[in-house]
């Protein structure tokens, strides 16, 4: 599976770095996300309570970061296992460019399925991956738009609060945005739609 997309966050591209670095963003933007564990310097470890269809797993995935350039981008490599229900491996490329007074984050999403979830069939796995990368970033974007700023009836889901500090709890940067960008890898493929 392949898939590109962008989208414009309302805020400075230094703001979206710091906050795709910060763990508790992350968690909360990230639907079915238990945990994120650094396990070195570039590499973490996430878990992922997903449903695709009729198929429900808790997904263990391990990310490798790699051409990390703050606050432009980054390169991300993976793979997670559901157990019975199958494995996903992958990447993406993530680019942050300034627009104005927001920032476009580009990205390129190349993943494989295998297991019970690839005998889902394609369509039900790429609806799924779109559904799931569109609540990611409308949570995210909320995050950085300020409540005033913020369209009136639009993504009432994504404006639940977050109550993330802006810290990185000690762990690299580098580390978090891998982590989101794994996680997102996941559950865009076998994510549960809320």
């Amino acid at each position: 599976m392949d898939m590109t997309g962008e989208r414009r966050i309302p805020a400075p591209r230094e703001e979206v770095w710091a906050a795709l670095n910060d763990p508790e963003v992350l968690k909360a933007a990230i639907p079915g996300c238990e945990s994120l564990e650094k396990t070195s310097e570039t590499e973490m470890k996430a878990m992922a309570a997903v449903k695709i269809g009729p198929i429900s797993a808790r997904f263990t995935g391990k990310v490798q970061l790699s051409d990390i350039d703050p606050p432009n981008g980054y390169t991300i490599g993976g793979e997670g296992q559901g157990g019975v229900a199958g494995f996903a491996k992958g990447g993406a490329k993530v680019r942050l460019d300034p627009d104005g007074a927001g920032t476009l984050l580009r990205y390129e999403v190349n993943a494989q399925v295998g297991g019970k979830i690839a005998q889902l069939g394609a369509r039900l796995i790429d609806a799924t991956a779109k559904s799931m990368a569109d609540q990611f970033f409308n949570r995210f974007t909320a995050h950085l738009t300020p409540a005033e700023a913020a369209p009136s009836g639009e993504m009432r889901e994504a404006e639940a609060p977050l109550g993330a500090p802006r810290e990185v709890m000690g762990l690299p940067m580098a580390a978090w945005i891998g982590g989101v960008i794994f996680l997102a890898i996941l559950l865009l493929l076998f994510g549960s739609l809320l």
